[in-house]
C-alpha cells in the first residue's frame, strides 16, 4: 500500500509545488521526472511529500529555539514568518551577515543546531556559515539550485507564493505532530492562506 500523502495530489498540483525552472543543476537531476512542453522541469510529487515528512521529523528532534530559518524573498518571508511564529523557531530575513554563526564576538552571534534555507541562491551566506560550523542544513531546492552543503533537500518550487505557503504549512503541521503538541491534522487550526504573502509580485 502506498504511503498516504500529507495533502491531496490536487492541492499539491494546484499550488505548483512540483513546477521547477528551465534550468537543471546536476544535483537536482534525480528529483526531476519530466520536462514540460514549455521547457519547465517538473519535480516528482511523492518525493516532495516524503522529504517534507522527513524534514519535519528531523527538525522535531531539536528544541525550537535552536532552529533557525532563513528567508530572503517576499513569498518565502511570509511563509517562514508564520512557520516561526507557530513552532518557536528563530527567523532571519534578508541578508545573513558574515560571522553571525561563526564569530562569537559579534553582538548578534547565535549558535543554531540546525537551519532551514528557503533558497540558497539568495541565502548562500547562511549556507557558508552553517557549513563552517558543521550545522546541518535543510534546504528548499528548486531545479536550478546548487545543492552543495545541503544535508536534507526538499525538492520544490521555492519561488511561488502558493507553493511556499503550502510547503511551510505542511512543515509546521507535521513538526507540531512530531513534537506531540497536536495529535491530528484537525487540531492544527491554521489555514494555508495564513502562510501566504498578502502582496503579489508582478511579473516584469
Amino acid at each position: 500500500m502506498a504511503n498516504e500523502l500529507l495533502t491531496t495530489q490536487e492541492e499539491y498540483l494546484e499550488a505548483g509545488v512540483h513546477i521547477g525552472t528551465k534550468v537543471k543543476t546536476p544535483g537536482m537531476k534525480r528529483f526531476i521526472y519530466k520536462i514540460r512542453e514549455d521547457g519547465l522541469y517538473l519535480l516528482e510529487l511523492n518525493t516532495i511529500d516524503e522529504r517534507i515528512k522527513l524534514a519535519a521529523k528531523t527538525l522535531a528532534r531539536y528544541d525550537p529555539k535552536d532552529v533557525v530559518i532563513t528567508a530572503s524573498r517576499i513569498y518565502a518571508i511570509a511563509a517562514a514568518t508564520k512557520f516561526a511564529e507557530i513552532t518557536g523557531a528563530k527567523l532571519m530575513t534578508g541578508r545573513v551577515m558574515p560571522g553571525i554563526f561563526t564569530n562569537p564576538n559579534r553582538e548578534d552571534f547565535i549558535e543554531p543546531e540546525i537551519i532551514i534555507i528557503s533558497d540558497n541562491r539568495n541565502e548562500r551566506q547562511a549556507v557558508k556559515e552553517a557549513n563552517k560550523t558543521n550545522i546541518p542544513i535543510v534546504g528548499l531546492c528548486d531545479t536550478d539550485n546548487w545543492i552543495k552543503f545541503i544535508d536534507l533537500i526538499i525538492p520544490c518550487n521555492n519561488k511561488g507564493r502558493r507553493s511556499l505557503s503550502l510547503i511551510y504549512f505542511l512543515l509546521a503541521r507535521e513538526f507540531m505532530k512530531e513534537k506531540g503538541l497536536i495529535k491530528s491534522n484537525e487540531e492544527f487550526t491554521y489555514k494555508i492562506s495564513d502562510f501566504e504573502a498578502k502582496t503579489e509580485i508582478k511579473a516584469k
